[in-house]
């Protein structure tokens, strides 16, 4: 498989697959690339529909050669922490955040739930935010409007009164349940149509057979998150009393004077 980056000529081939409607996988088998790789290159350079060769290939160009740049005094990137490769951890988030625009999310919001994501300390301030991304303050502040929208990020305070954005374990468990209720909404404007159109019209089996579908999908969809949370972040009791109590071999606790 070739390593390295993309050459003008794959842009081309890579052009010509998204016109002739091709999916990322297979444009990626002709290439003998990774569909990983497909995937970043299009969505960063203007998504299927906007991709174009030579403009992807002139952005690239550009961008490598302000990472060429030498930074300005002061203005060297911090060292990444537990000894991580800085080149590897950028690429990194480029694909996470490839994946979340693949989902649906803007480009911007897409960067600050990856940078969110990606910090040890799971919490970043607005100004930490901006500096991390290199955007206005305004970017950021519609971005996580539109995360705590849909219950992604939540607002915090440290121990300086700071205002944080914080992801929590569990995000994915709430912003599914959100998505579930939203379709029971849209379940029960389904069911609407059918008063409204009448039982026994084939419009209204239509619109019956929605609902019934978006019930089901929805209840799974609950009740799988809710097994998954419960599995995979119940966090062992550690009282004294139930280690005491359930711990084999541990040590009991000295007979009271008053016993």
């Amino acid at each position: 498989m070739p390593g390295g980056r993309l050459t003008q000529q794959e842009r081309q081939q890579i052009a010509a697959g998204l016109a002739d409607s091709l999916a990322y996988a297979e444009i990626a088998r002709r290439l003998d690339r990774p569909t990983s790789t497909i995937t970043r290159e299009v969505m960063r350079n203007g998504g299927p529909t906007g991709y174009r060769a030579d403009l992807a290939h002139r952005a690239t160009e550009r961008r490598t050669h302000q990472r060429r740049q030498p930074a300005p005094r002061g203005a060297e990137a911090p060292a990444q922490a537990h000894g991580r490769d800085a080149e590897a951890v950028r690429e990194y988030e480029e694909t996470f955040t490839t994946l979340l625009m693949q989902q649906g999310l803007p480009k911007m919001t897409s960067r600050v739930l990856t940078c969110l994501f990606t910090t040890d300390a799971g919490s970043l301030t607005a100004p930490e935010l901006v500096e991390r991304l290199q955007v206005s303050p305004a970017s950021v502040s519609k971005a996580i409007t539109f995360l705590e929208g849909q219950g992604l990020v939540r607002r915090t305070r440290d121990e300086r009164r700071r205002e944080r954005y914080a992801v929590d374990d569990d995000v994915w468990y709430q912003s599914m349940v959100a998505a579930a209720r939203s379709n029971f909404q849209l379940a029960e404007t389904a069911r609407q149509g059918v008063r409204v159109l009448g039982a026994d019209t084939p419009a209204a089996t239509r619109l019956e057979n929605i609902a019934r579908f978006v019930d089901f999908v929805g209840e799974s969809i609950i009740r799988a998150s809710e097994q998954a949370r419960e599995i995979l972040y119940t966090k062992p009791d550690a009282t004294p009393a139930a280690t005491h109590a359930t711990t084999p071999g541990a040590p009991t606790e000295p007979p009271s004077d008053r016993d």
